[in-house]
């Protein structure tokens, strides 16, 4: 058997019976791909709870009331009498908004004087409150528009005019690539490489700090770094073939996730991603030398590789070093280039930058693990 294969069967058997390798590399991916999407099934916010206050009482308030309650965003759960009645159920978390409409809101219109709507919405939630206001705003927008269009046709203009002059500029949005508009479509690629890159980091910097049991086998056929690094390499691609085929193809079938990129394309994008994550683990295992310190620090790397991947905190309002920084952590250019592949269906030459990034990447780290390696032959041959 020649020594890569030899170092791979030997390292797959690791992975395999090594306890917290198995736990990190195998049991979590699983249990990740459960229980992580379940919060985002539902893609977006319906029916977010408010409270109106009809000062009114009109038959236009109550159409008002009765067409908004009517759509997808927001449901009118309660009609109370007074504000400070509906604040204290806002305070209560009971309900996240309150519309106010005022007295002689018909009357007003009628008469073609503004009828200012009050909308308070809780903003400690940013999605709350934008589908809270985005139908407030589309329903006030909608209605008087027909409002006025009636009134112009009342005075005798042509009602095709009418409407035109209500509506100048009709606009048409269409959601390109995320058809629902949906968090889900936004969040779950981005996030399913990030728990791949740290289920990995840590599995690898695991391996790298626990004794091998087939060091002294390597020894005794005096196999070199390079082909035990090489050994390695190849066990981990072998095991995450099949967590990215997972994570990349089924997960995103299960959940509704736009699919438009082939399987080629991801995987050249893919292996070089997973080799410069096993060579930043295998760097950060030498450097360590502890399993307890290995799992602490890159726990604690964890948050900052969420922040600096682009998609949480935008790239455009990052400072420039950190933007520079974070080119050196493999999931950055992962998750553009695959998010781009999957998602948008971009072409692999539409990616090419990031996927030679990654490839500079997994030289870079897997160079670096072939000196160490080297560095450390020679400490045990010296002895």
């Amino acid at each position: 058997m020649s020594p890569v294969l030899f170092i791979c069967r030997m390292e797959l058997r690791r992975i395999l019976t090594l306890r917290p390798v198995f736990s990190v590399m195998i049991l979590a991916v699983v249990v990740y791909a459960a229980f992580y999407p379940q919060p985002y099934r539902s893609e977006s916010l319906r029916n977010v709870p408010i409270a109106l206050v009809d000062l009114d009482g009109s038959d236009m308030s109550r159409t008002f009331a009765r067409r908004l309650d009517a759509s997808a965003d927001v449901a009118i759960v309660a009609a109370l009498p007074d504000v400070v009645s509906a604040q204290r159920e806002v305070f209560a978390r009971h309900l996240h908004g309150i519309l106010v409409i005022p007295k002689f809101f018909e009357r007003d219109l009628l008469h073609g004087r503004p009828a200012p709507l009050a909308l308070y919405a809780d903003a400690s939630y940013f999605l709350l409150y934008s589908r809270i206001s985005g139908a407030v705003t589309a329903l006030a927008k909608t209605m008087g528009a027909e409002i006025e269009a009636k009134r112009l046709v009342a005075a005798h203009v042509d009602p095709d005019l009418a409407v035109a002059a209500t509506d100048p500029m009709p606009l048409t949005a269409i959601p390109l690539f995320n058809p629902q508009s949906g968090y889900a479509t936004y969040i779950l690629p981005a996030a399913f490489l990030l728990v791949l890159q740290q289920t990995l980091l840590i599995g690898v910097g695991l391996l790298g700090t626990h004794p091998n049991a087939w060091e002294q086998a390597a020894r005794d056929r005096k196999i070199g770094p390079l082909d035990r690094v090489i050994g390695c390499l190849l066990a981990y691609l072998v095991i995450e073939a099949f967590a990215f085929a997972f994570y990349l193809i089924v997960l995103p079938y299960l959940y509704g996730i736009p699919r438009l990129g082939s399987i080629g394309p991801m995987a050249a994008v893919a292996v070089p991603f997973i080799l410069a994550v096993c060579g930043l683990g295998m760097l950060i295992a030498r450097l360590l030398r502890n399993p307890v310190l290995v799992q602490l620090v890159t726990a604690a790397l964890g948050l900052p590789f969420i922040f600096m991947a682009g998609f949480t905190w935008p790239a455009e309002a990052m400072p420039e070093i950190l933007k520079k920084a974070a080119l050196a952590i493999p999931s950055t250019s992962a998750i553009n280039a695959l998010v781009n592949l999957g998602q948008l269906g971009a072409s692999l030459q539409d990616v090419g930058a990031h996927v030679l990034m990654l490839a500079s990447l997994a030289v870079f780290y897997c160079g670096l693990a072939v000196l160490l390696e080297a560095r450390g032959c020679g400490r045990q041959d010296g002895r």
